[in-house]
């Protein structure tokens, strides 16, 4: 793993959350972009070297609306950049972490996607991802 590549915190709504964000960080978003297949809506901050992902829910089956009603609002999970997620994902497996995603998926931002239950990580979801080339 290289570095973690952002932190992605729940919100309901979007509009509301970003505008705390860019008074926070002092910056506009630089990206909104909708992940149809997550059912979810995502804007994107960077800060120094950093991302932050908000992401709202699109419809009440999504994963990010199943997390709101059973946690509320705050992080959903840290994602971490790899130069072979493919590789990686055989190598977590290998370690003993349960893989949600065995075959990497489109995500948000140009990236192939997978994560790791949080049950076998300290309850934390972590995402792994690449940047599709």
């Amino acid at each position: 793993m290289n570095k973690i590549e952002h932190i992605g915190i729940a919100v309901n709504s979007l509009d509301e959350a970003s505008m705390i964000y860019e008074k926070l960080l002092g910056i506009p978003a630089y990206k909104l972009e909708e992940v149809a297949g997550e059912g979810v809506k995502a804007i994107f901050f960077m800060n120094g070297p950093n991302k932050i992902e908000l992401l709202e829910a699109t419809n009440l089956e999504s994963p990010i609306a199943k997390f709101i009603a059973k946690k509320g609002e705050g992080i959903h999970h840290i994602a971490f950049e790899v130069e072979d997620i493919v590789a990686e994902i055989a190598r977590l497996k290998n370690e003993g972490f349960v893989v949600l995603n065995e075959t990497p998926k489109k995500g948000a931002d140009n990236k192939w996607v997978a994560f790791l239950h949080p049950k076998s990580t300290n309850g934390v979801l972590i995402e792994l991802c690449q940047e599709i080339r």
